[in-house]
């Protein structure tokens, strides 16, 4: 891996299916080395959930040697308790990464929208579209939504780290963004 090679672990985070998703970037180039979805539904205990994201996040990070860790960040719904159980399984998350010298950053949903679509309020299936047009791979319908969204969260990530993050508001403009990036543009 060379020194311009960016290396991310994105983490959509949560106690019944937490989707990991690892790329790596070169430039304009980006290539997922690895996601998919860990799967908890069949532990009842929180303790055994929360042991299980700690030791599959670490152990990503020890096989793929990320430079940083991508993570959704918890938001409010209907249901405090959900938000509870999604910061739990964020902050093993980090913990993780925290434990083996990897930075962290955290997304809101919104910032990721964002970030991959140009718009915060996009859907999952206008992110997977585009996701599966940066990263030349089928993602709906075969990765799963977490997974999908742990891909999504590790993307935003490059584009901030890269400065390939498309701006908003009044002095930026979406058709010179489009203008510039034919490439990034859906089929």
């Amino acid at each position: 891996m060379s020194k311009s090679t960016l290396r991310i672990l994105g983490i959509d985070p949560g106690t019944n299916f937490l989707g990991y998703g690892l790329i790596e970037a070169e430039g304009k180039h980006i290539r997922v080395l690895e996601s998919g979805t860990l799967t908890l539904t069949h532990l009842t205990s929180s303790t055994d959930k929360l042991s299980r994201i700690f030791e599959r996040t670490r152990s990503l990070i020890q096989n793929h040697r990320p430079g940083s860790l991508a993570i959704e960040a918890p938001f409010y719904g209907k249901n405090i308790q959900s938000m509870l159980k999604l910061g739990r399984a964020q902050g093993v998350s980090i913990a993780a990464a925290i434990s083996e010298q990897i930075p962290y950053t955290e997304y809101a949903p919104r910032r990721i929208k964002q970030a991959i679509t140009g718009k915060g309020g996009a859907t999952k299936d206008q992110v997977a579209a585009m996701l599966e047009h940066i990263l030349q791979i089928r993602v709906r319908g075969e990765l799963g939504e977490d997974a999908s969204d742990a891909l999504g969260v590790a993307v935003c990530h490059y584009y901030q780290l890269s400065g390939n993050v498309l701006q908003t508001g009044r002095n930026s403009s979406w058709a010179s963004f489009i203008q510039q990036n034919p490439k990034r543009l859906l089929p």
